[in-house]
């Protein structure tokens, strides 16, 4: 790691960044016409918002850590470097067009398969998540950790990627093995912030497919230093450089995994 890069007053000064380009896309909601989307792939939807969030946040990270590269969803940055910023500039922007909360900023400094710190605003309740490698995880200031719930009482998030020809199967499997037998099953949209609602133990697992790196790196941190486990769909801990998260508490990911380990077998049958 490179020994002049003091994490935490980092992590502090990327908070302020995520803010600003929060408060960049709130105005922006206020005058927020549908004419302006465009469509990246089936339901997969993009709009100049994202992308002036993203040109805001990689011209501050610039300045803030000049010799590091970028991985950004719209592709305004890119270039490799001993450490990478990872950036999603509006994380949940389907939930954006139609006024549907949560949406949020992700910002993540990477080295090698290293998450070194992970920042997330969620815009709509003006709430800065974030965390540093050994810090810990806080919530404006507070301290976070993971709740205690066990499977029977758990509220899981299971989301709906846009493969949706290939995740179907899979998500019927997890609706049919879970529904009725845990406390209940949502849906948020955003995959930074059901990340970091396991954190906040507001959520007590999360599971989702067909992801980038720009939507869970960040989350992803927050949630392993509140406490909690995250991995890939095959249950390794190498989960930075796949498309596949599992988060919970700790006490419950077993489970999910079994559920998707069995759902992913029966596809190859």
């Amino acid at each position: 790691m490179n020994q002049t890069i003091d994490l935490e007053s980092c992590t502090r000064a990327v908070c302020k960044i995520a803010r600003q380009a929060g408060e960049y896309i709130r105005e922006e909601r206020k005058k927020f016409s549908l004419d302006s989307v465009e469509r990246k792939h089936a339901h997969d939807y993009v709009s100049y918002v994202d992308k002036g969030s993203e040109r805001l946040i990689v011209s501050a990270l610039r300045e803030l850590l000049p010799e590091a590269g970028f991985i950004t969803e719209e592709g305004t940055a890119q270039g490799g470097g001993q450490e990478c910023w990872v950036v999603d500039p509006l994380d949940g922007t389907t939930n954006f067009i139609h006024q549907y909360q949560p949406y949020a900023v992700s910002i993540a400094l990477l080295q090698g398969n290293t998450i070194l710190l992970g920042v997330v605003y969620e815009i709509c309740a003006d709430e800065c998540f974030y965390a540093w490698q050994g810090g810990g995880a806080y919530l404006d200031g507070k301290p976070l950790h993971v709740s205690n719930q066990k499977i029977q009482d758990a509220l899981l998030c299971f989301q709906y990627p846009y493969n949706s020809d290939a995740y179907k199967p899979v998500i019927k499997h997890l609706i049919d093995t879970f529904y009725g037998h845990v406390g209940s099953i949502r849906a948020c949209g955003s995959a930074a912030m059901a990340l970091c609602m396991v954190a906040a133990g507001r959520l007590d697992g999360y599971a989702e497919q067909y992801l980038g790196q720009w939507d869970f790196m960040a989350g992803g941190l927050i949630v392993m230093e509140a406490g909690g486990m995250v991995t890939d769909y095959q249950g390794s801990d190498d989960f930075p450089q796949g498309n596949s998260v599992v988060a919970t508490n700790g006490l419950i990911q077993q489970e999910l995994l079994t559920a998707i380990r069995s759902s992913l077998d029966q596809q190859r049958i």
